[in-house]
Order: structure tokens, then sequence, then C-alpha cells
């Protein structure tokens, strides 16, 4: 626990890939797994603008996510835990948002080797920006149950 708690998440989004994201509608709550590229603590993932999670964000922008490996022992659970907004990444930004998610998932970037289906599916995306307003690291390896809790805002 040497480093500030604020570099520690920086370095658990690093390492990591893949978040579920919870959301609730008027059809009631959902979980999706999508992965996510990340500048700072603001995290970023892309969605067919018809998927049950997007259609949710669109009428309510509050969220939570979760970020974890698959563990199968309790005392070496680490994760992060959070709660904010998310909304469709405004046209302007989405050329340095695409550069930023192709940076951690080349496929992103097209070219050749890409598979026709992967190509087709970019096309009909939207970018999405989740806000944290509470991130908590979850981290059993200082001990059972271990929480830290940074709020972006403060600085932390």
């Amino acid at each position: 626990m040497n480093a500030p708690l604020r570099s520690r998440v920086l370095a658990f989004l690093a390492e990591h890939h893949v978040m579920t994201l919870a959301t609730a509608g008027s059809d009631g709550p959902r979980a999706a797994a999508v992965f996510y590229a990340h500048d700072e603590l603001k995290l970023y993932f892309l969605s067919a603008p018809t998927s049950r999670h997007a259609q949710h964000l669109a009428a309510d922008p509050r969220v939570a996510a979760t970020i974890q490996r698959d563990y199968d022992d309790w005392p070496g659970i680490r994760g992060l835990q959070i709660s904010g907004t998310a909304r469709a990444v405004a046209p302007a930004d989405e050329s340095r948002v695409r550069a930023l998610y192709q940076q951690r998932y080349p496929l992103v970037g097209g070219g050749a080797g890409v598979p026709r289906a992967i190509m087709e599916a970019l096309n009909k995306i939207r970018w999405y920006e989740l806000v944290p307003e509470d991130v908590y690291l979850i981290d059993n390896t200082l001990g059972f149950a271990h929480r830290e809790h940074l709020s972006p805002s403060s600085g932390d």
C-alpha cells in the first residue's frame, strides 16, 4: 500500500480490459461486459445504440461498474467498484476517443486482416464515456474485505 491510491487505481485500470457495466431502465436492470480504454479515471467503451444498456443510458446516465479478473480464491480478490454517469461521446471528441481505444485494441483501427463482421459492427457503434463519481478499490491481499475509497473530484 505504498503508492498513493489514485496511482494504484490507474495501474489496476491499465492491467485489465473488461468492465461489467450496470444500468437500469423501465424494463429493469441490466449488466453488460464491455471492453474499455481509459484516460486517467474516465473510461471509454463502444456499444450499439440499440443495445439495452445504451438505451438505458439515453434515458438515465447513472451507472455502476466493476472491474476484476476471475478469481477462485477469496484472499486474492482485487477489483474496482465504480459509480458515476455515462453518456455518448460528443461527435467532436470521437476521433480522440477512437485513437485512445485503438492504442489499446489495434483491431479497432481496421485495416488488412480485420474480419469483415468487425468492420461492419464498428460502423454501427457509438462511443461512450463513463465519468466516475466514486471508485472503491477492493484488495483482499491487504486483508479480508479491504476497501479504499477514491473520490475523483477531490483529486485524491
